[in-house]
């Protein structure tokens, strides 16, 4: 047998699994959004249509067009860490406080579109923006890539916070 079959094979075996762990990490940030989606299918055109909003409003087509790319963003991110290795103390630790926010990015839909408790939404992506924060503290720890490609992300949440509190105060 040739040795040196075995370490290209491993080495593609690492980027097999290298690719595997890629993929998941953006599929369930992707998964968080397509989830989303549902609570915001009927209220888009009925209940939200209603509302009185503020005047820096992007039109509705343009969230269709961000989160994705965020989504995708989030998840090329974490696979950064992950890929740093899980078995380190800070890996662990970025990824946990990563999954705090994904949840809290998973509940404001449902919330705001599904229930459509307007306040209730706005403290939750104020926690939500808090979390991202700690995630990109923490990531910038393991991997500054990671922590920047981020940036949008919470950039686009402080404007969201600002729509969601427009949205609260108009339609009291």
């Amino acid at each position: 047998m040739n040795p040196s079959i075995i370490p290209n094979g491993l080495n593609c075996m690492k980027d097999m699994i290298k690719i595997a762990k890629l993929i998941c990490s953006v599929a369930v940030c992707l998964l968080i959004g397509f989830l989303g989606s549902f609570a915001t299918m009927d209220s888009v055109t009925t209940w939200y249509a209603g509302l009185s909003r503020p005047s820096f409003t992007p039109p509705d087509w343009a969230f269709g067009v961000v989160w994705p790319i965020l989504y995708v963003m989030m998840g090329i991110s974490a696979f950064l860490i992950w890929d740093e290795g899980f078995d380190r103390r800070e890996v662990k630790i970025a990824l946990g406080i990563f999954g705090l926010q994904l949840i809290l990015n998973g509940l404001w839909t449902p919330i705001f579109f599904g229930l459509h408790l307007i306040g209730t939404a706005l403290v939750e992506i104020i926690m939500m923006w808090i979390f991202i924060l700690l995630t990109i503290i923490s990531f910038w720890k393991v991997s500054k890539p990671a922590a920047l490609l981020l940036l949008p992300y919470i950039l686009w949440v402080s404007f969201a916070i600002a729509l969601n509190a427009g949205l609260f105060f108009l339609n009291k």
